[in-house]
Formats: C-alpha cells, sequence, structure tokens
C-alpha cells in the first residue's frame, strides 16, 4: 500500500501527525508517506497436531460407553507408551446420542413415530506430536487398538516467535527499500518516521491429510508434512519534505 499527503490534506494527515503536531493548529502540516509491506519466512513444520478418537453404537447407552471407555484406555496407553505427554493431550469433544429409526411412510400418509434403537458414544482427543517423523507410525498404532474416528491431521512450528521475528526484519527491509525508491522517484527526501505499526500472522496448524473412520491396514499412515509461512505485515509513515536543490 502507498499512500502520499499533502498540506492541504489535512484530515487525512491529522491521524498520522503527533499529538504535539495536532494540537500546533498554527504550524504547517507535513506531507507524508506510507508504506506496507510483508515479510515471509518459510520453515517446515515440527510439529504434527491429530485429532481422533472412538465411536460405539450398542443397545443401551451404559453398554455403548463401557465400549467407548475400553476403546479409550488402549489408545491413550497406545500414545503414552510412544512416549507423548500428559501436556500433549487434551479431550476435544464428547457426546452420547440416542440412534433413532425412522419408520416409512404408510399408503395412508401416516407415519409412525420415529424410535430409539440404540445409543452412540463418541469421544474425541486433540494430540500434539513433537515428532512428525514418528507420527504415521503411531496414527496406524492407535487406529488398530481402537481409533476409528480420525478427524485430521495438521502441521505447525511449534516456536514460531524467532521465525516471527525474521519476518518483522524482511518487512522493514523491504520498506526502506520502497521508501528510497519512490523518494528519488518523487524528488524528495525521508526526514523521519512518524508512525510504525505490524499485523502478523502466524499460521494455525494445516490440515494436510483428513481421514474419517479409517481402517487399520498399512504398517503406517503416510503424511506430508510441506512447509508453513510465518508473515509479518509492517505500516510505515515517515515525513517527507522536498529534496535540496
Amino acid at each position: 500500500m502507498i499512500a502520499f499527503s499533502r498540506p492541504l490534506l489535512v484530515a487525512a494527515s491529522l491521524m498520522l501527525l503527533p499529538a504535539a503536531a495536532v494540537a500546533a493548529d498554527t504550524g504547517p502540516v507535513p506531507s507524508t508517506l506510507t508504506l506496507s509491506a510483508d515479510g515471509i519466512v518459510s520453515a517446515a513444520p515440527d510439529t504434527a497436531i491429530v485429532s481422533l478418537g472412538a465411536v460405539q453404537e450398542a443397545e443401551t447407552a451404559d453398554a455403548a460407553l463401557t465400549a467407548n471407555n475400553a476403546a479409550m484406555r488402549k489408545m491413550l496407553a497406545a500414545l503414552k507408551e510412544a512416549g507423548v505427554a500428559d501436556r500433549d493431550i487434551a479431550t476435544s469433544g464428547f457426546t452420547i446420542d440416542p440412534v433413532m429409526s425412522y419408520p416409512p411412510q404408510k399408503a395412508d400418509g401416516t407415519q409412525a413415530a420415529p424410535k430409539i434403537t440404540g445409543y452412540r458414544v463418541s469421544n474425541a482427543i486433540t494430540v500434539k506430536l513433537r515428532d512428525i517423523a514418528k507420527a504415521g507410525g503411531l496414527l496406524d498404532k492407535v487406529i488398530r487398538v481402537g481409533a476409528n474416528d480420525v478427524r485430521g491431521v495438521g502441521f505447525t512450528v511449534d516456536d514460531q516467535d524467532s521465525l516471527m521475528d525474521e519476518a518483522r526484519i524482511e518487512a522493514i527491509k523491504t520498506l526502506e527499500t520502497k521508501a528510497a525508491l519512490y523518494a528519488k522517484a518523487g524528488g524528495f527526501t525521508l526526514k523521519r518516521i512518524l508512525a510504525l505499526s505490524e499485523g502478523s500472522q502466524q499460521n494455525p496448524p494445516m490440515p494436510m491429510l483428513m481421514m474419517a473412520k479409517a481402517a487399520p491396514q498399512s504398517d503406517a499412515v503416510p503424511l506430508a508434512a510441506g512447509e508453513q509461512d510465518i508473515r509479518a505485515t509492517v505500516n510505515i509513515t515517515w515525513e517527507i519534505e522536498p529534496a535540496a536543490k
């Protein structure tokens, strides 16, 4: 984004001025240049975020819950056996729903009331896997012991702070280059920075592989982590003045 303001554009310029300049209604309104730039740093994800669980149905809610609890215990045991810490496992959903049967419509247009034929219990967890290389094999293992509802896998960079700093630096370098170019082409000089702001984007885990009701047929679930972009948007407003003749 590029924005110029001249002394006549008082209303647009007031927001960019220091408080002291706004208060001084006798002084000239400075001309300004406003630029925006993005800094982008790409990195290979180092963490997988997996959403999975178990779903069981039975004639009674108690029976469905008992079966679901047994499946979840096996899943959690497999995760902990693989070295996943308790802090990296969190329940993300739990429901008990009736399974309904809807009789067909009769010839006279009437229909009998639906009946409850059983109950469905669903329990889901979100797991952070800090070793992506082992994620496929671990998924296969938990599927084999009871996970029949794998909802998705995403990838992220666990510590994005240093990458965000790199993106900020890249954005500012781009802004400095742009500002120097416009100053040279426009015949003015950059006097001082009046305002600097930032809008950053730290990408959430990216879904790379979606599965539902996965079947345990392979030795390791194939996963592709790709790359993740860390983006920082920086905006700078300079006071400008005509270049010396």
